[in-house]
């Protein structure tokens, strides 16, 4: 006569209770990873966070957005002292820098035009390289292996800023007019649609900290998200990895944001500061999905970085590490 739960019975409850303690421990190491994966997908809601603080306005800053209270060839932010220093940066990196010669020399050109007795700086392949190897050695080897050209450009962005300070452009920025009334603030950028900024223009004062930060995260965030081109340059080195950044900081009050969609530079678009091109020629063929996923970010992009990016442990699939040590624990019981 049996006594007890059948023998398969027990075995089941086995299994489940290895299954269980095997994912609580996978969870336990990949902690860290599913805390970024998880802010990645919250910026939607985090982002707007006391947004009146650090969204630049004529109310909370005495600030003209529309410009037309500033001369066109304003270089300081007089009668405000000048934290971002003088320098504008353009970077045309790989094939970039083959095109500048000719397709964007007037629109590089432009900048410079406006901005007479500036410091301006070029980052080709050669200087660029040179500058990452003396200033962030610790970087080198990770801005280096970077999978997509586009995110070696987005990494330098950070580190030219913070190590220089003054102006990012995108080389398809057309000035219009001089950037000098916004010389009063330690960090600038223009709101991104639909949440964030974008990095294509960007002004910040030299060794700023929250530059600083995006630095320090670069290595942190460098992940194949989702396994798709758009989504691991936009998590590890663009514009939504650095608004994560800006949202996860203490104090965004100095971290200042030009409203959009004044100033998002979002396609072929003219503002109060430039006509954009919108070139975009990094994007690959996931950006439409991308786009998709946007609709319903908070389920599916979560639910997929977590597959994608985070279900790893210790270089292997975590899968593949559960189905070894459950079959290995049946065969065991079985035993």
């Amino acid at each position: 006569m049996q006594v007890g739960p059948p023998r398969s019975t027990v075995k089941i409850r086995w299994v489940l209770r290895a299954i269980c303690l095997l994912v609580l421990v996978a969870l336990f190491f990949s902690r860290r990873l599913l805390g970024r994966s998880w802010k990645l997908v919250a910026l939607g809601g985090t982002w707007p966070k006391n947004i009146a603080d650090f969204l630049i306005s004529d109310t909370h800053d005495a600030f003209d957005v529309t410009f037309s209270s500033y001369n066109l060839t304003q270089l300081t932010a007089a009668p405000y002292d000048n934290v971002v220093p003088p320098i504008l940066h353009h970077i045309a990196l790989g094939e970039l820098g083959s095109y500048w010669q000719d397709e964007w020399r007037e629109t590089a050109q432009s900048c410079l035009e406006w901005h007479p007795g500036w410091e301006s700086y070029f980052w080709t392949d050669e200087n660029a390289a040179k500058f990452v190897a003396e200033r962030f050695p610790e970087l080198e080897d990770l801005w280096l292996r970077y999978r997509h050209p586009i995110q070696r450009v987005d990494a330098l962005r950070y580190m030219v800023l913070h190590e220089y300070g003054g102006v990012i452009l995108d080389m398809d920025l057309k000035c219009k007019r001089a950037l000098g009334p916004l010389r009063r603030f330690s960090f600038v950028a223009p709101e991104a649609h639909p949440t964030g900024f974008s990095i294509s223009f960007m002004m910040a004062s030299k060794h700023n900290s929250f530059v600083g930060d995006v630095v320090r995260n670069l290595t942190a965030y460098n992940k194949h998200w989702l396994g798709l081109p758009y989504p691991t340059v936009m998590f590890s080195t663009g514009g939504h990895f650095a608004s994560v950044i800006h949202a996860s900081e203490s104090n965004r009050t100095d971290l200042k944001i030009l409203p959009g969609p004044l100033h998002t530079l979002s396609g072929r678009v003219s503002t109060p500061l430039f006509d954009h091109l919108g070139s975009s020629s990094w994007h690959s063929y996931d950006v439409q999905l991308a786009a998709r996923l946007s609709s319903r970010f908070t389920l599916i992009v979560f639910l997929s970085a977590m597959i994608a990016a985070t279900l790893c442990l210790r270089g292997k699939p975590l899968l593949c590490w559960v189905r070894r040590w459950v079959f290995q624990g049946i065969v065991t019981l079985g035993g």
